[in-house]
């Protein structure tokens, strides 16, 4: 009635011997392997000062990212980011403000009027957000940064480039990575609302190098107590190099000029003023389409000369208030090799966060990675760290007082 010992070691080797069982242990085995190698604490490359407040309020940047363990590099990442990140519902008030020449920005608000901390108007913290190149309001990153930030009781307004918030172009003026006079015409309203409210600047990709660019030209002037960048491309012509790659070129570049080209056929009546349309129509990547239009519309000589303005790495030195940058070492928009690694170390406000693993406005985790991972984590964590901490912030980053209260 019972197997002897020797029975069941038989019994046993049948079953571990065959070669469906010797296949499937040594995949889960490699798996594993694999999955353990690529969780890793992020490198945090910043003050001692600032290393101290972030590890103590933000404590996410200490923790181990555990990326999704079948979405296998940055490709992949961003990939299954875009199909399958779920849509927090949000419900916007849209404003339509105009330019001083003559053109009109599309804000989304989110006012939070139920805010319980915050229930003043006039003192609710404002997270201003910045989407990518060809992003908006809709974005699932927006939505989800927006869930994370009304939670905690804050405003939230989206800065939609122009041309891609829904409204009309009225001017041949469009937007770029090098130009912040609309973002300061943004910044200018919501302060005029708002002056008692503090605001923080949250720029994503193409949208973090326009906030940089911005607190950079501004200095202590710029109206905002902090900035967080996602997935941010350091050195426009490094990015542009690793995005005509071959298969970045087939999976995001070409994607991408579509949808700038879309933009341009849109607004085709106003925009055949300063440019050949037909001719820019016809871009195959995204430094084609600079070249043909943005150069032109924006006076640059060249779109090297315009991809050197617009690279916000170098000018990190001339921003003055607390700003955290979260990048993936294999981001196929963002190359290692442009990280600013060593400027950030001689800088006592800015921290950079590095992943080895992320993608591209990715950093998905867990199996099924459809809702909330480290980058909404993460961005939780430092906007409420910066607005119910603002004291220990400005003094782990040297700032002034006046600087902070803005």
């Amino acid at each position: 009635m019972f197997l002897s010992h020797a029975e069941l070691w038989r019994t046993y080797w049948e079953c571990v011997s065959r070669p469906y069982t010797v296949f499937f242990c040594s995949l889960t085995a490699a798996l594993y392997y694999l999955w353990g190698r690529k969780c890793q604490t992020p490198a945090l490359v910043c003050s001692e000062a600032f290393g101290a407040f972030l590890h103590k309020h933000v404590p996410v940047v200490a923790e181990r990212f555990s990326p999704t363990p079948w979405c296998w590099g940055g490709r992949l990442q961003t990939l299954v980011c875009a199909f399958l990140k779920s849509r927090p519902r949000v419900d916007y008030r849209n404003e339509l403000i105009r330019t001083a020449d003559g053109g009109q920005i599309s804000l989304d608000w989110v006012d939070n009027q139920t805010s319980v901390r915050y229930p003043e108007s006039s003192t609710r913290p404002t997270v201003l957000i910045l989407p990518g190149i060809t992003g908006n309001s809709r974005q699932t990153y927006v939505l989800h940064a927006i869930s994370q930030a009304t939670r905690h009781g804050y405003r939230c307004v989206v800065f939609n480039n122009r041309g891609l918030g829904g409204e009309e172009l009225l001017t041949p003026v469009t937007y770029c990575a090098a130009n912040s006079s609309d973002l300061e015409r943004v910044v200018q309203h919501v302060k005029g609302l708002y002056p008692n409210a503090p605001v923080l600047g949250a720029g994503v990709s193409l949208g973090g190098m326009v906030l940089l660019n911005y607190l950079a030209r501004k200095r202590e002037e710029s109206g905002l107590v902090a900035g967080i960048t996602i997935s941010v491309p350091w050195d426009a012509q490094k990015s542009s190099d690793s995005m005509e790659e071959t298969l970045n070129w087939l999976l995001f570049n070409k994607y991408l000029t579509r949808g700038l080209c879309q933009a341009v056929t849109r607004h085709r009546k106003v925009l055949e003023k300063v440019v050949d349309v037909d001719y820019v129509l016809k871009a195959r990547t995204i430094r084609e389409f600079d070249e043909r239009f943005t150069s032109l519309v924006f006076g640059y000589k060249s779109c090297k000369d315009y991809y050197q303005d617009a690279s916000p790495d170098k000018k990190l030195s001339n921003t003055a208030v607390p700003i955290l940058c979260l990048n993936a070492e294999d981001d196929p928009f963002s190359p290692q090799n442009a990280f600013p690694v060593t400027i950030v170390q001689n800088l006592p406000n800015v921290a950079l966060l590095l992943t080895n693993h992320g993608g591209h406005i990715a950093f998905l985790e867990g199996l099924f990675p459809r809702g909330e991972g480290y980058m909404e984590r993460l961005f939780g964590q430092f906007v409420r760290a910066v607005f119910e901490h603002t004291g220990d912030i400005k003094d782990a980053c040297g700032i002034e007082e006046k600087q902070m209260s803005e």
